[in-house]
């Protein structure tokens, strides 16, 4: 049987970072994914958008850490990843959302995140040719961004192999062996493995790893669809994210990305559970009309594809970071809401932090995303 220090099973948005980031630090790690490559689970599905505007402190210390550290990749390691810092808007037509993000944006500002609320003009500007008709103004954070998901995943791939991280593809954990609380043992569809740590980092599938060991672990899939246009000359930078409900979809948001395309996606109202990810052919038409009613110069644009990712939901829409009561060496780091991409780098060197140096600066962190919270708040911006 193999022994490794820590073992992560996922090779996902969390999983290939963090392998990085404990490899660099001198630790033995072995990644077991059961798909064929990294990255080709809920990765691949992702948009690229960044933020670390959040609406509650442990997303905004976590996702502020990944735009550090994805802003540099380029210049530390020397591997492009189309970051843009093009900031995201939040343009406002209604009294009851400029409400409702002016107050989130007291609690923002707290935290000393660079956002403000701006007026209409202003949005015109940065957004030239949006629809002004009632529009009130939005809330701009300059500093946010975007960056490719798989270029950003690759990048971790190959830094992690630079610093020895054993990827085993095609190996699903079929079954754990434990001895009182501790796991002595994950066995997959090909091996046996040992390690001192190990780390659920599954996503859309860590309920049912959890059933394995006896947990439950409340992260349950619902499904998203996004798409992308033909490249066209830059024409505006921010992420435009419209809280406004209608039929059939909570709020939608799009951006144009260093190629020029522009790549969207809706939430669905009501939400489409389970693992379904076949794309359909109801959602161009509804995000289609939502677009073009909000920003007509995207009418011309002619679409390439579609597709339909997982999002990994909890009950609260926070992710789940946590160290099992059950199992003294299971640490979960899952159940990311749909926003593994944007948490997943910083998440991994705070998590490194914790493993490595048993440090205490991010217990906040830990009490916050525990497993063990009553799941009965509510993420504002999903």
């Amino acid at each position: 049987m193999k022994f490794y220090d820590v073992a992560i099973i996922g090779a996902g948005s969390v999983g290939v970072p963090l392998s990085f980031y404990l490899a660099e630090r001198g630790l033995r790690v072995i990644v077991l994914e059961k798909l064929h490559s990294c990255g080709r689970g809920q990765n691949r599905a992702a948009i690229g958008g960044i933020r670390a505007t959040h609406s509650d402190s442990a997303k905004i210390i976590i996702c502020r850490k990944t735009i550090e550290i994805v802003s540099r990749i380029e210049e530390e390691h020397g591997y492009d990843v189309n970051w843009i810092d093009g900031g995201y808007l939040f343009p406002v037509y209604t009294a009851d959302d400029e409400k409702k993000l002016k107050d989130l944006l007291e609690f923002q500002k707290h935290f000393e995140l660079n956002i403000d609320w701006i007026p209409p003009a202003q949005i015109s500007e940065l957004v030239p040719g949006i629809n002004r008709e009632n529009l009130q103004g939005g809330t701009y954070s300059p500093e946010d961004g975007s960056a490719s998901p798989l270029k950003l995943i690759d990048a971790f791939y190959m830094l992690a192999l630079q610093q020895g991280t054993d990827f085993h593809f095609n190996e699903k954990v079929i079954s754990f062996t434990t001895n009182h609380s501790k796991i002595t043992e994950i066995k997959t569809e090909k091996d046996h493995y040992s390690a001192g740590l190990i780390i659920d980092a599954a996503g859309a599938y860590s309920r049912e790893l959890g059933n394995l060991l006896g947990m439950d672990v409340p992260v349950y899939p619902d499904s998203h669809e996004a798409g992308i246009t033909e490249p066209v000359q830059r024409f505006f930078d921010p992420m435009i994210v419209d809280i406004r409900p209608a039929e059939g979809s909570a709020n939608y948001y799009f951006y144009q990305n260093q190629e020029g395309q522009v790549v969207f996606c809706i939430t669905p109202e009501p939400k489409i559970p389970g693992t379904d990810s076949d794309n359909t052919s109801v959602f161009l038409p509804q995000v289609i009309k939502r677009m073009v009613n909000l920003y007509p110069r995207l009418r011309n644009l002619r679409v390439r594809r579609t597709w339909r990712g997982l999002y990994p939901m909890t009950p609260d829409g926070f992710p789940i970071i946590s160290y099992a009561r059950e199992f003294s060496n299971y640490l979960l780091a899952t159940g990311m809401c749909g926003q593994g991409f944007m948490i997943g780098p910083g998440l991994a060197e705070i998590l490194t932090e914790i493993i490595v140096d048993n440090s205490d600066e991010h217990d906040d962190i830990l009490k916050q995303l525990t497993l063990y919270r009553n799941f009965s708040g509510e993420e504002m911006l999903k």
